[in-house]
């Protein structure tokens, strides 16, 4: 099992930062992957960025040059730097990990960005 626990979430207006984290209950530096997913109100949710345990990095293309995904293995935690945010951006934001073929999910974190 692994637990993940979010925070950073914020109301932030348009063209401003946030830095959400995520801190796991197990070494991140074990997982296959680690990632960031955001659901906005009535749609799916989506992948936002992803790294790998040897630290490569994924981006979906609406947040490539804006989001930064890093870890600090030393503190279990995944970080997301968001920057010039939208208010397309808006949703709650999820932490996730994938662990020997099974996926685990933090409760999510609200990002709100005003226009």
């Amino acid at each position: 099992q692994v637990q993940l626990l979010e925070s950073g979430g914020d109301l932030v207006r348009a063209g401003g930062s946030l830095r959400l984290s995520c801190r796991a209950s197990r070494l991140i530096s074990v997982m296959n992957l680690m990632g960031w997913y955001r659901q906005a109100p009535g749609k799916q949710r989506e992948l936002v960025a992803q790294i790998s345990s040897d630290g490569v990095t994924n981006y979906a293309d609406f947040v490539k040059g804006r989001f930064t995904i890093s870890t600090d293995n030393a503190e279990n935690t995944v970080w997301l730097q968001m920057n010039s945010l939208k208010a397309d951006d808006t949703g709650v934001y999820y932490c996730n990990a994938e662990l020997w073929g099974r996926a685990y999910w933090g409760q999510g974190t609200q990002v709100t960005v005003s226009s």
